[in-house]
């Protein structure tokens, strides 16, 4: 099984090395793209493209979408044969609106001792402090710190413009959430898993990063969700 994994604001596909190493060591083929978060004319379209260029030619993929990455996943999905789309602790489009239209109420309400900065250009960063306390508090402080120290600015278009998708792919899908995400809150998880979605989430403990916590208990999960939707399929 091929796994494209697609990361979420600020990150990189850095981000996704220790879960790589584990869903490898299964048997399963990855990729993963940079996409262009500093690009401020850069959307989902975009997005998407980098991500298809990752893809081996001719591959069914799981499609997985952190965080931001969930409003790119579903535009893959429409162009490449997927046996799935896995939103991990992550935003969901709806076809016709943008991501702001939607109000989708995400937020945790979580203070962090450095807030994200906004900068006159459009985009955002986060401080070392404000980042270890909101992506990695659960994670291995050295882990935290060497990741805090990799990320890289957010322009904002991918959820400013309506999202290219005109209608959800006929695909499987499956939400994944983390029970003490300090970014994308459980509730929200459990609202576009079950509105959005039509499913049952999968629930993790800890953090938004458990790529980075808890990479084996994240590969185990992923291969369940996407093992019933090949039982499922017609193929």
């Amino acid at each position: 099984m091929h796994f494209a994994l697609v990361h979420g604001a600020y990150h990189g596909a850095w981000c996704w090395d220790r879960l790589r190493t584990e869903l490898e060591r299964d048997g399963h083929t990855t990729s993963a793209a940079d996409l262009p978060c500093e690009d401020p004319e850069a959307g989902a379209e975009h997005y998407a493209e980098l991500v298809l260029r990752a893809i081996p030619l001719g591959t069914e993929v799981v499609l997985v979408g952190h965080s931001l990455g969930g409003l790119t996943i579903p535009v893959v999905a429409s162009r490449t044969p997927t046996l799935m789309t896995v939103y991990l602790c992550a935003l969901v489009p709806v076809p016709g609106l943008t991501f702001d239209s939607q109000h989708a109420h995400f937020g945790t309400g979580f203070q962090p001792s450095a807030p994200a900065i906004g900068h006159p250009d459009g985009s955002a960063s986060w401080p070392e402090a404000g980042a270890l306390e909101v992506f990695y508090h659960d994670c291995d402080p050295q882990i935290a710190r060497d990741s805090a120290a990799r990320l890289r600015k957010q322009h904002w278009r991918v959820t400013q413009e309506v999202t290219p998708l005109s209608e959800w792919p006929a695909v499987s899908a499956a939400y994944i959430l983390c029970t003490e995400d300090r970014m994308v809150s459980a509730d929200y998880g459990r609202r576009a898993s079950r509105s959005l979605l039509g499913s049952e989430p999968a629930e993790l403990p800890g953090g938004h990063s458990p790529f980075l916590s808890r990479p084996r208990e994240l590969a185990t999960v992923l291969e369940r969700v996407s093992s019933a939707a090949a039982g499922a399929s017609p193929g």
